[in-house]
């Protein structure tokens, strides 16, 4: 009877210390996410607010289909891919190598590279858009320092439908690349530098270390930067809406600001623009997978 009646105690107390959490969960992120689903199927248009009716009727894949065939849509996907790319390929490369320089004492005053490096990360993005919107315009110092060397140069970028993109890229890596400097110098540290000094004694290369002991320790670390990196470069919002606000002709318009422009925008359009954050945790899911299982098949071991 003892051990029944303190089988029973420890349910409850399982159930007083988790319940509250599982239900904060269920209302702040599973609600949310399945609502959005499906008015993603429906025809909602916002109700007696707006002036609409506020019979819902399902209507199926129908604004999965519209979004597909919205060329505006692809401009986004697109310039989410680009942003994707420079996250995993230049922001992590680039966070690595200055925290391994820093980390080995490549330099002198690596703390003061440290703290420039990540200063960025710590300013709002609001801030920062609206400085480099500041930099790159017709009247600039961009402009000022390039008829230095053309005196009839003319700064189209901002206007150019091809280029405009460039800048937003450029202030992403100056942004973004201190948090990955951070999170590699912090478990750079975490290696035993007695394996470092042994291998050095042995006549180790600076790199024959590197591809022996330091990647293989920091595979995890690799992939976990991977991961924030894909979904950062989905939801990337806040710097590009005070930059560019997608302009010009939305060609640096990203899926979170079509999403924006759907729901808030003009007329909402509930429906699409839920269908189209359901796209983007669909294919966030999606990579991270990827990224997990390349990991799995190619990764070293910590």
């Amino acid at each position: 009877m003892k051990s029944i009646t303190r089988s029973g105690e420890t349910t409850r107390a399982y159930l007083i210390l988790v319940l509250p959490a599982v239900l904060l969960y269920f209302a702040v992120m599973a609600f949310p996410t399945l609502f959005s689903i499906t008015l993603s199927l429906t025809n909602y248009s916002g109700g007696k607010v707006f002036g609409e009716g506020s019979d819902w009727k399902f209507v199926g894949f129908k604004h999965y289909a519209r979004m597909f065939r919205d060329q505006y849509f692809w401009i986004a996907l697109k310039n989410n891919f680009w942003i994707m790319l420079m996250s995993v390929f230049i922001q992590i490369p680039l966070g690595f190598v200055f925290a391994y320089t820093i980390f080995r004492k490549l330099i002198r005053g690596g703390e003061f590279f440290q703290t420039m490096i990540y200063m960025p990360s710590v300013i709002s993005s609001i801030v920062v858009a609206v400085l480099w919107q500041t930099i790159f315009s017709p009247y600039g110092p961009v402009t000022d320092f390039m008829r230095l060397f053309n005196p009839t140069w003319e700064n189209t970028i901002a206007n150019d439908p091809n280029r405009a993109i460039l800048p937003v890229l450029f202030v992403m890596v100056w942004f973004y690349t201190g948090m990955y400097l951070i999170i590699f110098l912090a478990n750079l540290q975490k290696i035993d530098t007695q394996v470092i000094e042994a291998a050095r004694i042995d006549g180790a290369s600076e790199g024959q270390m590197l591809r022996a002991i330091i990647l293989p320790a920091l595979s995890g670390v690799i992939v976990t930067s991977a991961i924030l990196a894909i979904a950062g470069s989905l939801k990337s919002f806040d710097l590009i809406f005070a930059m560019t606000s997608g302009n010009p002709a939305r060609r640096t318009s990203v899926l979170s600001l079509y999403m924006y422009d759907n729901a808030f925008r003009g007329s909402p359009d509930y429906p699409l623009a839920n269908a189209i954050s359901t796209f983007m945790v669909a294919l966030s899911f999606v990579l991270i997978v990827a990224t997990k299982k390349l990991e799995k098949r190619f990764g070293g071991k910590e």
